[in-house]
């Protein structure tokens, strides 16, 4: 199964950012990226890879059964 690439743009439509954050994740190589000539692709299993591990997830606290005392 092929992956689909995704330029800059698409990538940052995708994170729902400027293009200049996707770029940035390139130049730290904080993200996989594939060279084709000049230009720079982001495969799309790599940017969801990238979205599910910087996701957090909310903490869930018991509520007390007793209020707190004024």
């Amino acid at each position: 199964m092929s992956d689909r690439l995704l330029t800059v743009d698409q990538a940052a439509e995708r994170l729902g950012t400027t293009d200049r954050f996707p770029r940035r994740l390139i130049a730290e190589r904080r993200i996989a990226f594939v060279k084709v000539g000049r230009h720079v692709r982001i495969p799309e299993r790599v940017l969801d890879a990238y979205i599910e591990n910087n996701t957090v997830q909310p903490i869930r606290r018991r509520r007390s059964r007793y209020g707190r005392a004024a």
